[in-house]
């Protein structure tokens, strides 16, 4: 599936906190490190590339997949003694194996440069025999239909040229127009026929690497299944980490808070009957420690789940987040309908919490946000204008990164020195 371009250039809905407007940061909010591996490219070509470009590079490629495919192929022809004689028996010689591997190499790296086809490398080195064995074919295919494309192109050169300039008839036949008009219609639909044969020994390039490169269907349930343990693993340590983040908060903020209120009171009743005035003035005191009490009481609780997220949806939650940041938030929300429960509240952690980490601790004068539909999935980017170097390795991001690799989504942290800080996240709705 090609990737979709996410809506997030022209912001939908800006909010700016009011001059008074203040946000609680939390030293212990999580603000993201990344799991993945993913490459913005699109396999149709090289970001930005017009088709002739496209095409210029594919053909490229294809040429020096020719030239290789006739490399491996004289390879496979010495080697075919010792490695039938070693089939069945024990691995291919030593030197074989190595060789066979620095050939595969080459080819994944052609792949890579020109046709946009990330593959694995292979460990043993008889799936990579396997792989030249199929792949000399394909690329000698290629450069046969490139060699046929060239004999044409000169025979429709000298054709012209033999017609309009020289006046000296290739095979004698003179320029009538029913003649031109049935050149160029044979030419043009053999050159369609060639660049189809084209694309179609790309894909086959592509398909051979994918299956003889790509891990076995066994390797690949393994992998599944050590990813879904590790990732398990994750989940309930985050799960801790918040449990232990909520304590801190209510043991630092609230608990010292109504301490302080018992204080007051104690204080009032003591006071209450010699000095009226004094009483007074604690019991004051007593009902503004109240409220702050109140306030931080909401605070946390707003931090630990958010009733407009379950309410009205993840636009007005994170509208919210907008009009709380101590900084100005640009918001661009382009996301149809509503994701699932679990997706959405991902994305409502990765975009509260990276909008607070920016506030305290990048030194931001403007935060952007941007959620858009992405592969299928939601694409949450925030871009802030602060100091940078944000480690990704830390609690908070390491924290983002296990709640979204538990949806098995990606998460990335772009975070050089003197800034911006770019954190992206993209999260399956399937």
């Amino acid at each position: 599936m090609g990737r979709t371009a996410p809506a997030w250039e022209t912001p939908s809905v800006i909010a700016a906190p009011s001059d008074g407007a203040t946000g609680r940061a939390d030293d212990h909010d999580e603000t993201g490190h990344h799991r993945t591996d993913r490459a913005e490219t699109d396999r149709g070509g090289t970001a930005g590339s017009g088709p002739v470009r496209t095409a210029a590079r594919a053909s490229a490629g294809l040429a020096l997949g020719a030239l290789s495919a006739v490399l491996e192929l004289v390879f496979l022809l010495a080697t075919a003694i010792p490695v039938l004689l070693a089939l069945g028996r024990r691995p291919p010689p030593a030197a074989v194996g190595a060789a066979a591997r620095g050939l595969t190499e080459l080819e994944r790296r052609r792949l890579a440069a020109f046709f946009a086809e990330e593959s694995a490398a292979p460990e043993d080195p008889g799936r990579a025999l396997a792989y030249l064995a199929v792949r000399a074919p394909i690329g000698l295919l290629g450069g046969a239909i490139l060699l046929l494309i060239g004999y044409g192109a000169y025979l429709g050169v000298g054709l012209a040229v033999s017609w309009w300039i020289t006046g000296e008839y290739m095979d004698g036949i003179p320029p009538h127009l029913w003649i031109v008009v049935y050149t160029f219609l044979a030419g043009a639909l053999l050159l369609f026929i060639a660049v189809q044969g084209l694309a179609g020994v790309v894909a086959l390039e592509r398909t051979a690497a994918r299956r003889r490169l790509g891990p076995s269907p066994l390797d690949a349930y393994r992998r599944r299944i050590a990813e879904l343990r590790e990732t398990r693993a994750q989940v309930v340590d985050a799960v801790d980490d918040e449990r232990r983040r909520i304590e801190r908060d209510l043991h630092d903020g609230v608990q010292q808070r109504l301490v302080a209120l018992g204080m007051l009171i104690g204080r009032a009743r003591r006071a209450g009957g010699g000095d009226p005035e004094r009483a007074a003035e604690l019991l004051r005191q007593a009902h503004e420690e109240s409220r702050h009490a109140l306030e931080e009481l909401r605070e946390v609780s707003w931090r630990v789940f958010p009733a407009a997220l379950d309410g009205e949806g993840l636009r007005t939650a994170l509208e919210t987040v907008a009009e709380r940041s101590a900084v100005p938030v640009t918001m661009d929300y382009a996301y149809p309908g509503r994701p699932p429960h679990m997706v959405e509240t991902a994305a409502y952690f990765v975009v509260c919490e990276a909008v607070t980490n920016a506030a305290k601790h990048s030194g931001a004068g403007r935060v952007r946000v941007g959620v858009a539909e992405l592969n299928g999935g939601i694409g949450v980017r925030v871009e802030d204008d602060g100091a940078g170097g944000a480690d990704p390795d830390g609690g908070g991001l390491a924290g983002l990164a296990r709640r979204v690799a538990a949806l098995d989504g990606t998460f990335a942290v772009h975070s050089p020195p003197g800034g911006p800080t770019v954190i992206t996240a993209e999260l399956p709705c399937g």
